[in-house]
């Protein structure tokens, strides 16, 4: 589990530390996009014969390259990246090769996506912090026994194996919940005015992806929780509030929980690179059309402004959650000052 340094602003004004931090997600940014240029369009292979499939016998090369220069195939190498950087920061991410707009498509995605990821992670987040201050507290007991065990057990468990798990326990076999797809089928062409109603339908929709993300992820958080406490319980400020008659419940939420918080924090920035690779297997196995399920069909359809796009905005989303943790240390922690 990454660390960020704590003494990275110490030495720094708030301004600086900040101006300098955000040259450095400007170049980390740069890297990544310019890495991620190289591998889409350096791949074995021409798209365009791909994107027309058994008709490309029957197609003669002037349309070929009618068709490659819509998509700004027939450009160098060097004019087809600056293109791409200018685009990407424009929020211009041209057109799919089978979908129309990528802009359009991501903001509709994206939406879908951050309502998964988001109830997944608050739920995943208070659930492990609870669970792992309980196995603190019982810790040697059969209730600490039993929740590390758990927690190793889902820890390991393959994401598409446990989703696929749920998918048949709860879908195909009790069937409780639709075993995919975002709302019900009765909604097309007929969506609810009611906003409980709609409320209600994509939720009952959105729980079995949830279940898997957070049953996938919260075992992480168990362990990680429970190790930070026990790392803290014997310091000396520990030993001291003990002295003064303090209750064990109230140094371990009072003192050890707060000291304590530090990795944890970091945790849940660096979630979001951890719950974006599994939105995209959770996604895909309960046919959920978010970024997860839009990156897989992009892979296999190998649609290469759609995964620049979904390659550019999970890297964005990945550097400001690390440049937000980075800057909360001194808020919680007063010993760490930026000036």
């Amino acid at each position: 589990m990454y660390v960020p340094c704590c003494f990275r602003g110490v030495q720094l004004g708030l301004r600086k530390y900040i101006a300098q931090r955000i040259i450095y997600m400007i170049i980390l940014l740069w890297l990544a996009l310019t890495v991620n240029f190289i591998i889409f369009n350096l791949m074995p292979g021409d798209p365009v014969l791909q994107y027309i499939g058994k008709l490309a016998g029957r197609i003669d090369e002037a349309r070929l390259q009618e068709i490659r220069a819509h998509y700004g195939l027939d450009k160098p190498l060097h004019e087809r990246y600056l293109l791409y950087i200018q685009h990407l920061l424009t929020w211009n991410f041209g057109r799919s090769y089978y979908s129309g707009s990528v802009s359009k498509i991501m903001t509709e995605r994206l939406t879908r996506t951050l309502e998964l990821m988001g109830l997944s992670t608050v739920i995943t987040i208070i659930l492990g912090i609870l669970l792992g201050v309980v196995a603190a507290y019982k810790r040697g007991k059969a209730t600490d026994t039993v929740l590390v065990v758990g927690s190793l057990i889902t820890y390991s468990v393959p994401i598409f194996w446990l989703g696929w798990l749920i998918k048949y326990f709860f879908a195909y076999t009790l069937h409780w919940f639709p075993a995919g797809h975002i709302y019900p089928d009765s909604w097309v062409g007929n969506w609810p005015k009611d906003i409980f109603t709609y409320i209600a339908g994509r939720l009952y929709h959105l729980a079995l992806p949830t279940l898997t993300l957070v049953l996938f992820s919260v075992g992480g958080w168990i362990l990680l929780t429970r190790a930070c406490i026990l790392e803290n319980i014997t310091e000396d400020y520990v030993i001291t509030a003990r002295a003064k008659g303090a209750k064990e419940r109230t140094v371990l939420l009072k003192h050890v929980l707060k000291n304590a918080s530090l990795p944890i924090i970091t945790s849940v920035a660096l979630s979001f690179a951890f719950m974006i690779g599994g939105a995209i297997i959770t996604e895909t196995l309960f046919s959920y059309e978010g970024m997860g399920l839009l990156t897989w069909n992009a892979i296999q359809q190998r649609d290469i402004p759609v995964l620049s796009a979904v390659f550019y905005v999970s890297t964005l989303a990945v550097i400001i959650a690390n440049f937000v943790a980075d800057l909360l240390y001194g808020v919680i922690d007063p010993r760490i000052k930026y000036g």
